[in-house]
């Protein structure tokens, strides 16, 4: 019979599209002052794989990622997920989104990612939030599933977790939780 043993502390990840600069800085502003400083920040880049959230936020669409500094318990990934649906809400406009929030976590060993959607392959995780394992991390890089979205299979989004999870093992191996 297997031990069961206490989960290490978590990397929370936001990724975020949006049709405006200032839309990111002011979601991360709130991010920020819920979750703390961050310690990861990509650049923006074109979103330009699905015309899925054109309609509510826009064209000419922009992805950017963050990381946080302080670890999280992975069980609070559906209260951070209610959070930023409530932060999409508090930038909507008219009754369209302008902004959208992808929360998740990464450990050394996945990416998983908080939704609203029920699917075959995602488990309930309370508070009406599912979660996925969109990364699993396989030799030294991060690989796709059969049902990873599209951008995030890209060698470019796979770079950035990466690095954040290079983060995340040096965070891990100083507090001595490895």
């Amino acid at each position: 019979m297997g031990e069961a043993k206490k989960h290490p502390p978590v990397k929370l990840v936001v990724g975020m599209i949006a049709g405006r600069k200032p839309l990111f800085d002011a979601a991360q502003r709130e991010l920020i002052a819920r979750f703390g400083p961050l310690d990861y920040e990509s650049p923006l880049m074109p979103w330009e794989f699905t015309d899925y959230y054109s309609r509510e936020l826009g064209e000419n669409l922009l992805r950017k990622f963050v990381a946080f500094q302080r670890l999280i318990n992975p069980l609070r990934l559906a209260e951070v997920k209610l959070f930023t649906n409530q932060l999409e809400a508090n930038f909507s406009e008219e009754g369209a989104r302008r902004i959208n929030l992808d929360p998740g976590y990464l450990d050394s060993a996945k990416l998983v990612l908080a939704t609203t959607k029920n699917r075959d392959h995602r488990i309930y995780i309370g508070q009406g939030i599912f979660a996925e394992v969109t990364l699993h991390f396989r030799g030294k890089s991060f690989r796709a599933w059969e049902w990873t979205y599209p951008d995030y299979a890209t060698p470019e989004y796979i770079a950035i977790f990466n690095e954040i999870r290079a983060l995340y093992r040096q965070q891990i191996s100083s507090e001595g939780s490895a």
